[in-house]
């Protein structure tokens, strides 16, 4: 039998006290997924990659390659983004720009690499029919247009094939800047060319423009990434100033993607700046993000003067905000790290903000720029998979940001394009960081949780494999603060083949944990008990009879009551009827093992599991989930168990089956975020006043967009 109680009041960690909820923020209020726009081809790969605003700023126009088309979003209502339908652009799209109602569309018509080409187009925003078309004579990419309205350049790349020579430049044909003439929003397709070549020391022969940006002058700033290169076009046409994007000495930094661990002691020296994304913030200064692509990349932001003066460097700081919200992704630790790409910069209000995406850690970082030679840090937001490009409408103080990655393939997140708010409200994200921690913490992949003594205390999992740790999380504190990392470790060094999925007291200062076994791995399914250090003091394996019918989807919680700890296992195995699972029982004096059968709802997709277990007042609170991502997610809710008269049963006869109430539905709560629903909601905990804490595991920010959200749920 189910039964559903009365939802409790929900206490989203989305506001601050006082004068801090007056602050300026950009917050996220809504996620518009590609695929609503592609009607009968909404099972096909889809991208939301560069982005532009029609005049008024009510549509929104973004280039989607895989589908060769743009497609526009009606954001009259910026909570409730409507899809307005694509335009086969016949090619690849590779950049828009938008000059009232008009979009000037780059597309990609290359037959090869050593022959390529490409046309710019003009899009009615309001009929959506092509207006005009230029040929360009090459291979594009991005685009940008004067304040007037007068032109629009674009960078010819004539991107080099990464197959061949270890992908270095040159191969030619070498690339240049086109600067196409518009009156009353028509093309003059006599188009002026700008030359490139001869400038940069690397590869002088073979530029690659890349990205281009126009400040009030008229001048024209343009990054050749794999030369190393920037160049100042005057706004006749004419090279002004070119110099090198030099290199920065990297110190502090995990460049080591094989430990599976979080180390942030690494060094690259005289590496490479490697600029993409480039923005001007006023006439004489602009701002580049280095995400590198030859030689790694310095993974950090720069402010030049256009005199090729170098103003300000973030250097290794530029990551330290994403490692402290938990965002950091260790698999591209030796490449590019974090991957700084796109980049806006628009004035709200009296302040000029400078909001750079980075690719792999799906963030975007925001900057006051007012002072270019003094950038000021001021918040993360989060975002959808590997965000490419942003276009800021200060007149109505939202901020857009597209994000490229479509996942469609394994069945996991789709495209989409993101929407924030400039608000007087505390920042709503990060949920959880490290920041203020005596040093710097890395963390992430963040499962089971317990309370104790104020503090909560969590577990990452085998994600973290050469790094399992304990983080003592302060809630106390908005977002809620990891204090420090305790390392699980076995003889003096980190515990090896652990999957950490639940963490409970021992009532004696330690630790029980639960890990959930991989056999194809050779991870056990076990308990351990670890003292307040971490150094684990006992293995307890699982029993022959409950292994004799043992699956993958193993252990996902623990919790003790008196001296038994209870169990929750993800996932039916060998011996379970249609969706049951079971909740393990384990004397720690007597070393019985028993179960209890727990029965999980029918999935409309995919399947359902449990992924947490914790006693409180007389009930075992369980998450249950299935799955699923976005809209398809039907089932993230936190059921419970009475502990009266629960009486687990010998393991390999029958089992009593429990009855379960439904306390509440994590959707809403997830949803309040204003992106995806999210997958995993693996955490939760209750403390000494019976406050429920809930949290979400970010899988590590691989395949995800790193988001872990850390809630309350207010008294139980």
């Amino acid at each position: 039998m189910i039964r559903t109680l009365t939802p409790m009041v929900s206490v989203l960690a989305l506001a601050a006290a006082g004068a801090q909820a007056q602050e300026m923020n950009f917050n996220r209020v809504s996620s518009f997924a590609t695929p609503l726009n592609n009607a009968e081809r909404s099972g096909e790969e889809s991208s939301a990659e560069i982005i532009g605003a029609s005049g008024d700023g009510m549509t929104l126009v973004y280039t989607d390659s895989p589908l060769g088309v743009i497609g526009l979003i009606d954001i009259t209502d910026p909570l409730d983004p409507k899809p307005k339908g694509n335009l086969d652009v016949g090619g690849e799209p590779t950049s828009v720009t938008v000059i009232g109602n008009t979009a000037f569309v780059a597309v990609n018509t290359s037959e090869s690499y050593v022959k390529p080409s490409g046309k710019l187009l003009a899009v009615d925003m309001v009929s959506m029919a092509i207006t005009g078309e230029c040929d360009l004579g090459g291979q594009p990419d991005s685009t940008a247009h004067d304040d007037a309205g007068r032109f629009v350049v674009v960078a010819i790349e004539n991107e080099r094939d990464e197959d061949l020579g270890d992908g270095r430049v040159g191969q030619m044909p070498a690339g240049w800047v086109s600067k196409v003439s518009i009156t009353d929003g028509v093309m003059d397709c006599d188009i002026q060319t700008i030359d490139m070549s001869g400038l940069a020391e690397i590869a002088p022969e073979d530029p690659e423009p890349e990205f281009v940006d126009v400040n009030a002058l008229g001048e024209i700033v343009v990054t050749m990434q794999e030369n190393n290169e920037m160049v100042v076009i005057g706004a006749d046409g004419a090279v002004m100033n070119h110099f090198s994007a030099g290199s920065v000495n990297l110190e502090g930094i995990d460049a080591t993607d094989e430990r599976a661990a979080l180390i942030f002691t690494e060094n690259q020296p005289d590496r490479l700046r490697e600029p993409d994304g480039v923005q001007w913030i006023d006439d004489d200064h602009f701002m580049i993000a280095n995400e590198g692509d030859m030689d790694g990349g310095s993974r950090s932001a720069t402010v030049f003067h256009k005199d090729g003066t170098l103003v300000w460097e973030s250097g290794n700081a530029f990551e330290t905000p994403v490692i402290q919200a938990g965002h950091y992704p260790d698999k591209r630790s030796d490449a590019k790290g974090v991957e700084p790409e796109g980049m806006e910069v628009a004035t709200f209000g009296d302040k000029t903000y400078a909001f750079v995406l980075t690719e792999r850690s799906s963030t975007v970082q925001v900057y006051d720029v007012s002072d270019p030679a003094n950038p000021v840090y001021k918040q993360l937001l989060p975002t959808a998979i590997a965000p490419e490009g942003a276009i800021a409408i200060p007149e109505r103080g939202l901020l857009a940001v597209a994000n490229e990655a479509d996942l469609i393939e394994d069945g996991g997140v789709r495209s989409h394009v993101t929407l924030y708010d400039y608000q007087a409200a505390a920042a709503s994200y990060p949920t959880l960081t490290s920041e203020g921690a005596d040093t710097l913490i890395g963390w992430g992949a963040i499962s089971g949780m317990v309370a104790e003594n104020g503090m909560i205390y969590a577990v990452n999992d085998s994600f973290y494999g050469y790094q399992p740790r304990i983080f003592e999380i302060d809630p106390s504190q908005s977002p809620a603060r990891i204090t420090r990392a305790i390392d699980v470790t076995r003889g003096g060094r980190p515990a090896q083949k652990l999957d950490m999925e639940g963490i409970t007291t021992d009532g004696k200062g330690g630790f029980w944990l639960a890990s959930e076994g991989r056999t194809d791995r050779m991870i056990p399914h076990g308990l351990y008990h670890v003292n307040a250090k971490g150094e684990i003091k006992e293995e307890v394996p699982f029993p022959a009879d409950l292994l004799a019918y043992e699956k993958r989807f193993g252990a996902e919680g623990v919790t003790r009551v008196g001296d038994t700890l209870w169990i929750a296992i993800q996932r039916n195995w060998g011996d379970d009827a249609g969706n049951d699972v079971k909740l393990v029982a384990y004397n720690t004096e007597t070393k019985e093992w028993g179960a209890v059968t727990y029965p999980t709802e029918d999935p409309e997709t995919g399947w359902i599991g449990l992924s947490e277990i914790e006693a409180y007042d007389g009930w075992l609170y369980i998450i249950e989930r299935d799955n699923q991502i976005g809209a398809n997610a039907k089932v993230k809710q936190l059921t419970r168990v009475s502990l009266d008269g629960l009486t687990p049963a010998p393991i390999g006869g029958a089992l009593p089956v429990v009855e379960k109430e439904v306390v509440r539905d994590f959707i809403p709560d997830l949803a309040a975020w204003g992106g995806y629903i999210v997958d995993k909601v693996e955490g939760f905990a209750v403390d000494a006043d019976g406050i429920g804490w809930v949290s979400t595991d970010n899988d590590g920010v691989d395949d995800s967009s790193g988001e872990t959200f850390f809630w309350s749920i207010g008294k139980m």
